[in-house]
């Protein structure tokens, strides 16, 4: 008898998150879907600018060592398979249009201006700046973002269940639960969307500033070599 009491009992589908997000209102299934596609671009970001950095910064050290044994502008600047993804390269590259204009224009190496190269190089390096944290703010809005997204979609999910409510005319947990679970996933989706993002972003920007303050120090060392071929 206890066999066919527990074979004719229902299938309590309430803890399915699949079940509860196929039966969720409208507005919950897009506040969802918007939130997984934060999350995949996001993920898709930190993985691209990581790469990117490491690169950068492989590249940059492989210049930087070329450019202390070899302190002949002409013959780096020849050197073209050091340029790839090489924010030192670029600055370089700046720098020595600068000198080469200014030869090129009668003046001696001897009576260089320092200060139009030292601009040049800055151009150089903000602009270099700016292309390494070119999608680093989508991370800083996933990460404010999203948790208020997931609020919005709990809240409307609440509202549905006393909706609920009101219209069955009945308070127990059977009629509450089903909503309020599937709006507390949305709270959950917009924290696994921006714990990730907020972490990663931290960790990026201090690689960025790592790369930062190698690009200051190439600056002031290009323009030291600059110095003593003006002398």
């Amino acid at each position: 008898m206890k066999h066919i009491l527990f074979l004719v009992n229902p299938v309590n589908h309430n803890g399915d998150f699949i079940y509860l997000i196929k039966n969720a209102s409208v507005v919950v299934k897009l506040v969802l879907l918007l939130l997984l596609t934060f999350s995949i671009v996001s993920w898709a970001v930190i993985i691209f600018k990581i790469m990117e950095y490491r690169r950068a910064r492989k590249n940059s050290q492989r210049f930087l060592e070329f450019f202390k044994k070899n302190k002949n502008f002409s013959e780096i600047n020849a050197n073209q398979s050091l340029y790839g993804n090489n924010p030192l390269g670029e600055i370089f590259r700046y720098g020595y249009r600068e000198i080469s204009l200014q030869s090129g224009r009668g003046q001696a190496l001897e009576k260089l201006d320092l200060d139009s190269v030292h601009r040049a190089l800055l151009r150089a390096s903000n602009s270099e700046i700016t292309r390494f944290e070119r999608l680093n703010g989508f991370l800083a809005t996933c990460a404010s973002a999203t948790p208020f997204i997931g609020l919005f979609g709990t809240v409307w999910g609440i509202m549905s269940s006393f909706q609920q409510i009101g219209i069955q005319m009945n308070a127990n947990l059977a009629t509450v639960a089903p909503g309020i679970a599937e709006a507390l996933i949305a709270t959950a989706l917009g924290l696994f969307a921006a714990i990730p993002a907020v972490v990663f972003y931290n960790l990026l920007l201090n690689k960025l500033k790592v790369l930062i303050a190698m690009m200051e120090d190439f600056v002031l060392e290009f323009l030291n070599l600059s110095e003593k071929l003006s002398r």
